[in-house]
């Protein structure tokens, strides 16, 4: 009797582990999942960005890097463009507390 309540328990974790090993493994993979998603989403986010930025440039081709960093160092530079892009941050900040709040009471 003592050793069917044993083969019962020793059986009963078998399964368990063979659960948590599939457990684990389903986890990594939504993991690496997660982390493509993300990276495709910045690497469009980086496309379409510069490709936003290029259309500003007349000469793209012409211009290195370094041309492309100095211009926007100095148009970031400027007090009205700090004041804009600030602007634009905490306008987004807010909305998406606003969203944020709205999806809890739904």
């Amino acid at each position: 009797m003592p050793n069917e309540k044993l083969e019962k328990i020793a059986k009963e974790e078998y399964v368990l582990e063979k659960k948590l090993t599939a457990a684990r493994c389903k986890e990594k993979r939504l993991k690496n999942e997660l982390k493509l998603l993300t990276r495709n989403e910045r690497t469009h986010r980086l496309c379409t960005r510069a490709g936003m930025l290029e259309t500003f440039l007349r000469e793209p081709t012409l211009l290195t890097d370094d041309d492309v960093m100095e211009l926007l160092a100095f148009i970031f530079s400027e007090k009205s463009v700090q004041n804009k892009l600030n602007a634009m941050i905490k306008m987004r900040q807010e909305e998406w507390v606003t969203a944020s709040a709205e999806k809890h009471l739904t």
